[in-house]
């Protein structure tokens, strides 16, 4: 058997040329993540902007997710039929389309168009990168990769509300997106430059019947979530009938995959405890974290009046937690074994969750750096690890649908994380603050007057604090399959793992 590409064999080194293709990939997810969190905080000026509603606007987000959703599914298939570094280019070339094209934009629905196409290439970039290094370090060294592949990940949220802050306060909205072109012509040549050249393969059939299921099922189940987050209810008929529409086609898919040849998304690999474990995790835990990270830059706005830039300031803790647990998660993940490090990780996490659910209106701030710290230090030992953990016994071939099922768990989880726990907030508004209207309509602390000022904080302090209880409850309950991750290294050996050198 050939060495791995990574390293030697046995050995738990990673080569120059991973760390290179690992720092192209990584500009890539920096790119698309970052921008999904910088437009969050564009929204009101957008609003403005285009002299339009909120209910609309949000469709610049709404949009880009549904077209994620939507093209996620075939990422697996067009990796093992065109090549991973076509697939890449590709998805990195509509990205950067997108994005100018959105800089251009002369109407809310000129702009929502374009950031249909910045999705339809920002959905291929994660799964797709996420192979090419997976299939590039092998097995053994997975964690370590997945470790440098984490860090936009988790810096995305913190990192997006700060450039998106002070492009506001420029009154250079514009560049939110522009900024993506020049970061996307370098990633696109240090792609062509680095990256392995693509064998050609022999034709593999596409699962139509199983993508005219998923793809759509995913888009009307993250449309119904998201319709219901913005009306503060799932009881409407609307939110009902497509969160309904797209569970039923996702369970058709699922019934399609188990039983068709050459599946979308081979989920017999979920028959394996580690992917099955793995996969469950990433799913309680995307939900509760993507949940609870939604309600962080609503609390500092909403109840301490801070501005968008201030509070991307606030949340560096959690990134520099984050940052230096990360390397560390990553490598003990090669040595011990996933399971070991997210059974540390999760905890830690705990802690820091439940410190949100004490919060109040005057919480001082150097206790929530503290808290965002432990948060930090938790997410560095528990995302990756996670990820890493599903991964390690897939042979060459398996790695791009697995990438692609886990992107779609975590992208789902995700929609359903913020719309729930943003329902559970508008509840909770409503209950202390009668004719409020909830969490979209809930006043700032500037907007009301002074002598009312203090009450209004602390009833919805006490919302915030009591919607942070439900996502503690749900990272409680991913310990229970984190328990079944696998416990120690990897076996290089047992895997077919060499890499062929193009």
């Amino acid at each position: 058997m050939a060495a791995p590409a990574g390293g030697p064999p046995g050995s738990d080194r990673l080569d120059r040329s991973v760390w290179v293709t690992a720092g192209v990939v990584v500009l890539g997810a920096i790119m698309s993540i970052l921008d999904a969190t910088v437009v969050n905080i564009a929204i009101p000026v957008l609003t403005e902007e285009f002299a339009t509603t909120l209910a609309k606007i949000q469709w610049v987000i709404t949009g880009y997710t549904l077209a994620l959703a939507t093209v996620i599914p075939v990422t697996g298939w067009a990796c093992a039929r065109y090549g991973t570094k076509r697939l890449y280019m590709t998805s990195l070339t509509l990205f950067v389309l997108g994005s100018a094209l959105a800089g251009l934009a002369w109407s809310a629905e000129s702009l929502i168009a374009f950031r249909v196409l910045q999705g339809l290439g920002g959905g291929m970039i994660m799964p797709a990168g996420m192979t090419i290094l997976t299939q590039k370090a092998g097995p053994q060294r997975v964690g370590k990769v997945m470790s440098v592949v984490g860090i936009p990940m988790l810096l995305g949220p913190i990192s997006g509300p700060i450039l998106g802050g002070w492009l506001v306060d420029l009154d250079a909205w514009r560049w939110i997106f522009f900024i993506n072109v020049p970061i996307g012509a370098i990633a696109l040549l240090l792609s062509w430059r680095v990256l392995e050249r693509d064998v050609p393969k022999p034709a593999e059939r596409l699962d139509v019947p199983g993508l005219l299921f998923l793809s759509p099922g995913l888009a009307s189940l993250i449309y119904g979530l998201a319709t219901g987050s913005e009306k503060g209810s799932f009881t409407s008929a609307t939110v009902i009938v497509t969160t309904a529409v797209g569970a039923l086609l996702v369970i058709a898919f699922v019934v399609r995959a188990l039983m068709a040849a050459n599946p979308l998304i081979d989920l017999r690999l979920f028959k394996r405890r580690s992917m099955a474990a793995a996969a469950l995790t990433m799913l309680l835990f995307s939900i509760a974290f993507f949940g609870a990270m939604l309600l962080l830059p609503l609390y500092f706005q909403i109840v301490r009046g801070e501005t968008a830039l201030n509070t991307g300031l606030l949340l560096i803790p959690q990134g520099i937690g984050s940052m230096l647990t990360m390397p560390i998660g990553g490598m003990l993940t090669d040595r011990i074994g996933p399971g070991r490090v997210v059974t540390v990780g999760l905890p830690i996490i705990l802690a820091g969750a439940f410190g949100l659910t004490q919060v109040t209106a005057d919480t001082s701030y150097v206790t929530l750096g503290v808290i965002f710290f432990v948060l930090g230090l938790g997410m560095g030992l528990t995302m990756m690890p996670t990820m890493s953990a599903a991964m390690q016994t897939l042979v060459h071939d398996e790695v791009p649908r697995a990438s692609t099922a886990m992107n779609i768990i975590q992208q789902v989880a995700g929609s359903i994380g913020t719309a729930a726990i943003s329902v559970i907030l508008t509840n909770e508004l409503k209950d202390r603050i009668p004719g409020s209207g909830g969490l979209g309509e809930a006043p700032s602390a500037a907007e009301v007057p002074p002598q009312v000022l203090a009450k209004l904080q602390t009833l919805m302090a006490e919302s915030f604090a009591a919607s942070f209880w439900w996502a503690l409850a749900l990272m409680t309950v991913a310990l229970i399959p984190a328990l079944f991750l696998p416990r120690r290294k990897p076996d290089g050996g047992r895997v077919p793992n060499a890499m062929p050198m193009h």
